[in-house]
């Protein structure tokens, strides 16, 4: 691969002598600019792989800069140089569309590593894109919105903020991102917030050495440091204590995290993307979630749809469910190859499915273990609520609602077969309810 090569644009000649000083100590070779119409020139007539910027300029903000180069080179990686402790401007820079940003005075370990994620860049994305789509299943409009999401978010190192109902695959969006960035060398590491006892959280998140509390014999590493180079996924961070939000936001906000029991802080170097399945604007109303955390996390928000709002992804999901569940089961030669009937995949369409994609695996993995056949049918899902809507009058007890003023118009062999009832406790239940009328059998 060429020498890389880097536009470093601030008011301070300086400043842009020491970085072009230690870019060029990691062959990396650096054009300089004082102003924003001499960094637009140096872009016309340059290729550049990386762009460093300071937010005050003499002729216009950073922030000008940055949504120009998003314009009309939005190959390049464009980062920040921020005042130090000023936060409000590194959040503005990245919802801008920067890559990342580096505070002043700038720490030139912190440079070293960011200049090389954002350099791994290079070819990269487009490495890993095909890959990582195979797992995203489905082709309807949402799910097309997701990946071309997905593509930018890669991009940068941004905190990202993912959305949506339990199951419908916030850390599958997360490890995608992971996946097809920078970062994808490096661990991914995931923790749900809410499984960590309150007592252990700042030890799991932050480590700690021996003897610092009761039950610390050795000493640990935190999640932190597990996740350097690499992601760390912070589900239902939500359930976090305020006392733990306090220093997350620190660590965040430093690059740097203090275990428990030690007075030096250590670097670290991961992206932060966070989920939770409640509404954190209203936590943050209610007190239960630091406003300012909220702010630092949330700078990109990424929304994953329900199940519901995307029925003609299901055909696609059964399919790659039901060969996954074949071969979890070990079968010493062929595995069997389940189907399911029109009518049973049309159900599953009209179910608006609660616990979204992770109740249509349950769904599956139970119709199959309790099923004789290959051939799956509306009476092997048990689903409930029912796939074809609820109304006042209902036949109560039994394993599914239907509506009887449906397409079926009561037809009783149709009804016995959906309730999986005989024609005795049918007539029983009808009349129970005052629904019986004397129509003809079909």
């Amino acid at each position: 691969m060429k020498k890389a090569q880097a536009l470093v644009v601030d008011d301070e000649a300086d400043i842009l002598d020491l970085l072009k000083i230690t870019l060029g100590r990691m062959t990396v070779h650096a054009l300089t600019a004082l102003t924003l119409a001499e960094a637009r020139q140096l872009l016309e007539h340059n290729r550049f792989d990386l762009c460093l910027t300071d937010m005050n300029l003499a002729d216009g903000s950073g922030l000008d800069l940055i949504r120009h180069i998003n314009e009309h080179y939005p190959e390049i990686p464009v980062a920040m140089i921020t005042a130090h402790g000023n936060m409000e401007s590194a959040v503005m820079a990245m919802k801008a569309g920067a890559f990342d940003f580096v505070a002043k005075p700038v720490d030139l370990q912190l440079l070293r590593r960011l200049v090389g994620s954002a350099l791994r860049l290079r070819g990269q994305a487009a490495a890993n894109t095909e890959q990582a789509d195979v797992r995203l299943l489905g082709d309807s409009p949402a799910i097309e919105h997701i990946r071309r999401l997905i593509i930018k978010l890669a991009r940068n190192q941004a905190p990202v903020f993912i959305t949506g109902e339990s199951g419908t695959g916030k850390e599958l969006a997360a490890r995608l991102i992971h996946a097809q960035g920078p970062r994808s060398e490096g661990r991914f590491v995931p923790i749900n917030c809410g499984a960590i006892p309150q007592d252990l959280v700042e030890s799991e998140l932050f480590g700690h050495k021996k003897g610092s509390f009761t039950g610390a014999i050795c000493d640990k590493e935190g999640i932190f440091q597990t996740a350097e180079g690499g992601t760390l996924f912070l589900d239902e961070v939500a359930d976090l204590p305020l006392s733990t939000q306090v220093k997350l936001l620190r660590a965040i906000q430093e690059k740097r995290v203090r275990p428990i029991g030690t007075q030096q802080e250590v670097p670290v170097d991961v992206r932060i993307i966070s989920a939770s399945h409640r509404d954190l604007g209203l936590e943050v109303a209610q007190g239960r979630f630091r406003q300012d955390l909220f702010y630092r996390i949330n700078v990109i928000e990424l929304r994953m749809p329900a199940l519901r709002e995307r029925p003609q992804d299901i055909p696609p999901l059964v399919e790659h469910l039901l060969q996954r569940i074949g071969q979890q089961q070990n079968w010493p030669e062929h595995p069997p190859t389940w189907q399911l009937s029109a009518q049973a995949m049309a159900a599953l369409q009209r179910y608006p499915f609660p616990g979204n994609v992770r109740e249509l695996e349950n769904i599956l993995e139970r119709a199959v273990a309790l099923c004789d056949s290959q051939q799956l049918d509306v009476p092997d899902l048990y689903l409930t609520p029912p796939d074809v809507g609820i109304v006042p009058r209902t036949l109560a007890g039994s394993r599914f609602t239907i509506n009887l003023d449906d397409e079926a118009g009561l037809n009783r062999l149709i009804t016995e077969q959906k309730l999986g009832m005989t024609q005795r406790s049918l007539r029983y239940r009808l009349a129970k309810l005052k629904l019986d009328s004397p129509r003809p059998r079909a």
